[in-house]
């Protein structure tokens, strides 16, 4: 305590340098200090902004079983009363998680994005619906996984990509399925249970169950017995 007192007293009264060995070590106090504040202020900010069945936030859902968490922070989640997610479902931080493309948007289907039980959502990952997704229990991805039901029109060559018609197709994920890093589901897609997708592929058709499929577009390369 009397060191720390000559520092205080050395530095407040008469403000005189102090010898570079101890500024070194009070500054390195400081850092470590103010480091420590740092991580447990983020700690409790993750704690506090994650969005839960009985959050303000999660009430805004269609449903949100018991157990189930959306890690915070997130990216984008909009119109959530049109998304379903079941019982001991994770979703990673910096998750997009939105039905349609602007709040408030009015869907034609009251049940756009339905995930099931015990899944895994990796961080980093979108999961964006406009008619229908299903994603069936059990199912893990990787980080920075893709799933969309609507896709652009470039067709038209008189028009802009972006105000060309969006085709929409119905995606479906089975239970127990396993989508490496960086997969995308594109409209269409139709997964089958006990299906692995290795990473970075993309899906664009059908997948029996029980098989490993890799590529762009995803193709099998080995069927599960």
């Amino acid at each position: 305590m009397g060191g720390w007192l000559w520092v205080t007293w050395r530095l407040v009264l008469h403000r005189a340098p102090l010898p570079d060995s101890l500024a070194l070590r009070v500054s390195t106090a400081v850092k470590r200090a103010a480091g420590e504040l740092v991580i447990r202020g983020w700690e409790a900010a993750i704690e506090l902004g994650a969005i839960g069945p009985d959050t303000r936030r999660g009430k805004r859902f269609g449903s949100i079983g018991d157990g189930s968490v959306i890690c915070f922070p997130s990216n984008a989640l909009f119109n959530e009363q049109y998304i379903h997610i079941g019982s001991g479902t994770l979703f990673g931080p910096q998750i997009t998680l939105s039905a349609g493309m602007t709040p408030g948007q009015q869907m034609v289907s009251d049940t756009v994005i339905s995930v099931g039980d015990r899944c895994l959502i990796g961080k980093g990952s979108g999961i964006v619906g406009h008619l229908e997704i299903t994603i069936g229990n059990d199912v893990w991805t990787g980080h920075h996984v893709y799933i969309t039901d609507q896709n652009h029109g470039y067709e038209d060559l008189s028009l802009p990509v972006s105000r060309q018609v969006m085709p929409e197709k119905p995606v479906s994920i089975g239970d127990g399925s396993w989508l490496g890093h960086g997969t995308v589901v594109l409209p269409g897609a139709n997964i089958g249970r006990h299906v692995v997708v290795g990473a970075n592929s993309v899906v664009t058709g059908d997948l029996p169950d029980n098989c490993v499929a890799v590529g762009a577009p995803a193709r099998v390369i080995r069927t599960l017995d």
